[in-house]
Parts: C-alpha cells; structure tokens; sequence
C-alpha cells in the first residue's frame, strides 16, 4: 500500500516520498521572516542550524564521515522538498553552495585528518564552507585564473582576489584555488583549505545583489598568505579535478529546490486564480490565464523529471555531464518564466512586494548565471552532440 504522499512524487519509492514529505513540514515550520531579511540582506544562522538539525547539511555525505548517506535523488527531492516549504531561497541556495563547494571536495579529495576535522562540523552546522574559484577577469572561464601559490619552506603562500564568493562573509572554512604551476587551463591549479581568520585572508564587504538576497556574498582577498603544506586538498596540479568534480555534484543538484519554489508559486496561482473574480467569473476561466497556469504545471513536471534523471544517472555511476547541462538550463529558465507569469497573473497585486512575487523573479533570475550560465551550459550541450 502506497503511503498518502503528494501525487507529484507518488512515482518514487515509498520511502523517498516519505522523506519529501518529512522535509516539506520541516520546511513549513520554518520561521518565515525572509521578507524582513532580504530587504535587510540579512542570512539566518538560527534556520541554517536548525536545517543542520534535521539533517539537510549533511544529507550527500557518507555516515562513516558525520552525514546522512543519501543516494542523489533521495537527496534531490529534499533539497526540492526545502524549496517548497521554506521561502528563503537565498538560504537555500547558501546550502546548496555549502554541500557542493565544501563539502563533497573535502569527503571526495580530502585526507583522512582533512575529513576529521571539517566534515562533522560542515554537516551538523557548527562551520560554513565556500569556495573560491570566480575571479574579477575570469568568470565563465574559470580556469584562466590568476592567482598564485607560491611553494615555500613548510607550505605554500597564497596572493589574489576572488569575487561573487557565496558564503563568504559567513564561512568557517574557505576553499582556495591558485595556480601552483604553469600548466594553462585547468592545469597546474591546486586547491588548499583555509580556516577564515588565517592571517593573509579577507573578506570584502557583503555584495547588494538583485535576489538571493538573503545570501551572503563577498570578494575574498588573499596577501602573502601562508598556509601549511597539509593544507593543500588533493594532489598538487589536481584544482582543476576538484572543481570539476564539485561542478558535477551542483549542476545535479542545485535546480531542485527551484522545481520546488516553481511548485509552490504554482499553487498560489492556482488558488489565485480560483478565487479572483473579473467580469464575472474567476480569472481562471478566461484561456489567457488557465494556459500560464498550465504552462506552470508542464514546466515543474519536466524540471522534477529532467533533475531527477540526473540523480539517476549518478547513483548508478554513469556520466551525466550533459544531462545536468539539459537540466540546469532548462530549469533555470523555466523557474524565470513561471515567476514572470505568476506576477503576470496575479496583476497589480503581484507587482507588490507584499505579495512576495516580484521576490520570487529576483531570486530565480541568479539561476541562469550560477553555477555556470546557461549559455555555458548551451556549450556543454553542444560538445556532447559533436559540436
């Protein structure tokens, strides 16, 4: 007998569904002050502790190292199941950069004393991670960075500027990526972790963004900084791996909660639409309205599946570069689209902030850029079909 769970996941196994229903009552229980806060651009370490409580922090990684053990999809439809339930979806994407950017190079690069002393605390909510690839000239080419770790007796000295770092001003635990050869592209570039506070290492001011506000984000500057040779992540020259790897796990990953805010901003559409009344009748009724609700129902069943086979495909070791690509440019976009419609309908009430709407545009506009954007994703596309 199946469980009585929400027909929208009633395809996967009871136990899933099960879990998504956990995490969509937990997410609802949530304090909901994120208006507040994203005019204030204020992040929430009460809710990120009490994400960690639950277990969301640490759902990807192994027992044996402080996490939950999730399989990719279990952990797609909680992080999908959060998106639904809690509207803050700059904290929930502060969770998704914290698990792929710090998290998954420490459990899958990190050294046995690496993993003890950072993965408990990165899943149960005592440390923040972040990491720094972006810089001020090298963004969509990530690997054309500039700076440097220069070997000295006992470790390495790291110098340059980082920028759009999620997490930043917040982070316990900063990932660093320097060249530390002369290979071009992505080699010779190697990662270090760097505890924040480490003499060399600051944080620029928290960054005023269009949405996702409630994120913090910062440029991280390093000068003359000095980190022990046990500091470096992996091998020397594998930077470009570990990012690589890590940008495996979030394009897999990160749109789900999206399929889940694009679920619920459906809902309010529909309950809009049931109950505003123009010329008569419900709004509903007139096609112009019903079509951009249906097409919200044909854009959240396609990203859950499109997401979903990427978790697939992962759990059963299989490459899924390209379809991650598929799945975040097609959920990045469609989440813009149902958002500009929700305001569409809901008309001079959706263009005010009460409504919380206009919020929901800003906050999935980011989509199409993080993470790569889509017209990168567009070139993983292409290359996969022989372009």
């Amino acid at each position: 007998m199946k469980a009585a769970v929400s027909p929208v996941i009633e395809w996967v196994t009871p136990e899933q569904a099960e879990f998504y229903e956990q995490v969509c009552r937990f997410a609802g229980s949530l304090p909901d002050d994120v208006s507040a806060r994203d005019r204030a651009e204020t992040f929430s370490r009460e809710i990120w502790e009490r994400c960690a409580t639950f277990g969301i922090q640490g759902m990807p990684v192994p027992q044996e190292l402080g996490g939950g053990g999730s399989d990719v999809v279990t952990t797609i439809l909680g992080l999908e199941a959060l998106g639904y339930g809690c509207r803050d979806a700059g904290l929930v994407f502060s969770l998704n950069a914290h698990m792929w950017t710090s998290e998954i190079p420490v459990w899958m690069f990190g050294r046995p004393e690496q993993q003890e002393r950072w993965l408990p605390s990165l899943c149960d909510g005592r440390a923040i991670g972040c990491h720094t690839i972006t810089e001020p000239e090298a963004g969509s080419d990530a690997f054309a960075m500039r700076s440097t770790a220069r070997p000295v007796d006992g470790g390495f000295v790291l110098n340059g500027r980082k920028t759009f770092i999620t997490n930043a001003p917040v982070a316990d635990l900063i990932i660093a990526f320097a060249r530390t050869g002369s290979g071009v592209g992505p080699y010779g570039i190697s990662a270090f972790l760097v505890e924040a506070g480490t003499p060399g290492c600051s944080v620029g001011p928290n960054m005023d963004k269009m949405g996702l506000r409630t994120s913090p984000m910062a440029d991280v500057f390093f000068d003359d900084c000095f980190v022990p040779a046990e500091a470096m992540l992996g091998k020397p020259g594998q930077g470009g791996e570990i990012f690589q790897a890590s940008m495996r796990w979030e394009r897999a990953c990160i749109m789900a909660s999206q399929v889940g805010a694009m679920r619920r901003t459906m809902e309010q559409c529909v309950r809009y639409a049931r109950r505003r009344r123009q010329f008569g009748k419900p709004i509903g009724k007139f096609e112009s309205v019903a079509d951009k609700v249906a097409n919200m129902k044909i854009a959240v069943d396609a990203s859950r599946a499109l997401v979903l086979r990427v978790g697939w495909l992962m759990d059963r070791g299989r490459d899924a570069m390209v379809e991650a690509a598929v799945a975040k440019a097609f959920v990045s976009e469609a989440s813009v689209r149902t958002h500009l419609d929700a305001v569409q309908i809901h008309g001079g009430y959706g263009y005010m902030t009460d409504s919380e709407l206009e919020r929901g545009i800003r906050d999935a506009v980011g989509g199409t850029i993080y993470s790569g954007t889509s017209e990168i994703q567009r070139r993983i596309i292409a290359r996969g079909l022989g372009l």
